[in-house]
C-alpha cells in the first residue's frame, strides 16, 4: 500500500475509533429526594393571546411563589409523560339522545392515548359504576364506553369523589405521571349524599387536575334553574383550582373538538417541582402562584395551591 494512502487511512480511522472507544453517555436520570422530603408538583399549560398552546419555555423562564416567596425549582420537565386518567361519562335519563353522540366522541378521545397511559371508564347515574378498570387496551376503553346506558338521576358529587380517591392511589412511587379526570354531565346533581363542600375539599387535597365539560341544557328555563348554576359553578370552580380546565359547548357537535382540546392539552403541559422553603408542618392552606416574568401575553393555569403536611 501507498505510505501516504496508508497514513490517510489510519487519519480517518482515528476518529471513529476514539468514538467507538468513548465511554457512552449516561442516561439522564430523574432528581432524587430525601425519604420525608415533600416536593409540591405543578402541571402547568400555558397559552398565548390566540389561544394556542406554547411549548418553547425552559426552565429559566419560569418563576414559582408560594405566599408570595419564590421558590427554587428541584424538577422541570417538558417531555410527553405518561397519564392516569378517569373518563367520567354521566349516563342518567336526561342523557338518552345525546349518548351515542358522546361515546363517539369519547372513543375518539381514548384512541389519542399512549401506550404507556392508563385509563378507567365510569358511568354514573345514581350510583357510580366502573366499566373498566385502569388499562392502557384501547379495544376494552372502548369496549366499555359503548356499554354505557342512560338512566336514572344524577348522582355526580359521589361519583366525583369515590373517582378522586380511586385515581388518587395510583399514585406510582417516583414516577412522573399526570393524572386526571375528564368529565362529561349535562346536569345538576340531583342524588349525592356528598356535598359540593367534600368535593372541593378533597381535590384540593390531590395532585389530579379535573377537565369539566358541561352540556347546556336545550331550554333556556332549565339553564336558568337555579340547581344547572350551581352545578355550573362547581365545575368551574373545581377546574380552576386543580389545574384543569372547564367547557361549554353549545352543542353536541362541539364534542369532538373539545376533547381533542383536552387531549392536546395533556400533552403539552409543563412539569415543575420545588421543595417549599417553608418547613412548618401545620397542615395550612398555602397558595401558590406561576409565572413567566418576560412574557405578559401568557394564560398560565396550575393547581392554585395545597395543604402543608401536618405532623
Amino acid at each position: 500500500m501507498n505510505p501516504r494512502a496508508a497514513s490517510t487511512t489510519a487519519l480517518v480511522l482515528v476518529p471513529f475509533l476514539a468514538a467507538a472507544q468513548a465511554p457512552p453517555r449516561p442516561t439522564p436520570r430523574p432528581p432524587t429526594f430525601e425519604v420525608g422530603i415533600e416536593v409540591i408538583n405543578l402541571n402547568v399549560s400555558i397559552t398565548d393571546a390566540r389561544n394556542r398552546y406554547v411549548t418553547d419555555l425552559l426552565e429559566k423562564n419560569f418563576a414559582v411563589f408560594e405566599d408570595g416567596v419564590r421558590q427554587d425549582l428541584t424538577l422541570f420537565s417538558h417531555e410527553n409523560l405518561p397519564i392516569s386518567l378517569v373518563l367520567m361519562m354521566d349516563c342518567s335519563a336526561s342523557m338518552d339522545e345525546k349518548l351515542k353522540v358522546a361515546q363517539d366522541a369519547a372513543v375518539g378521545f381514548v384512541n389519542t392515548l399512549t401506550a404507556q397511559d392508563l385509563a378507567q371508564v365510569v358511568q354514573f347515574n345514581d350510583r357510580r359504576t366502573v366499566l373498566q378498570d385502569f388499562t392502557s387496551e384501547h379495544r376494552l376503553l372502548e369496549d366499555a364506553i359503548r356499554r354505557t346506558e342512560a338512566s336514572g338521576p344524577t348522582a355526580l358529587h359521589n361519583a366525583l369523589y369515590v373517582s378522586l380517591k380511586e385515581l388518587d392511589k395510583q399514585k406510582s412511587g417516583r414516577q412522573l405521571r399526570r393524572r386526571a379526570i375528564v368529565l362529561l354531565s349535562d346536569g345538576e346533581d340531583t342524588a349525592s349524599l356528598v356535598s359540593d363542600d367534600q368535593v372541593m375539599e378533597l381535590a384540593r387535597k390531590t395532585e389530579i387536575a379535573i377537565y369539566a365539560i358541561s352540556l347546556r341544557p336545550g331550554r333556556s328555563q332549565d339553564r336558568n334553574r337555579l340547581a344547572f348554576s350551581q352545578a355550573t359553578h362547581l365545575l368551574t370552580a373545581l377546574s380552576q383550582e386543580t389545574g384543569g380546565q372547564v367547557h361549554f359547548p353549545n352543542s353536541l357537535s362541539e364534542l369532538d373538538s373539545v376533547y381533542a382540546r383536552v387531549a392536546e392539552e395533556l400533552r403539552t403541559q409543563y412539569t415543575l417541582g420545588y421543595v417549599s422553603s417553608n418547613k412548618r408542618r401545620d397542615g395550612k392552606w398555602r397558595r401558590i402562584v406561576v409565572r413567566v416574568p418576560e412574557r405578559d401575553d401568557l394564560q398560565i393555569r396550575h393547581k392554585i395551591g395545597y395543604y402543608a403536611p401536618r405532623t
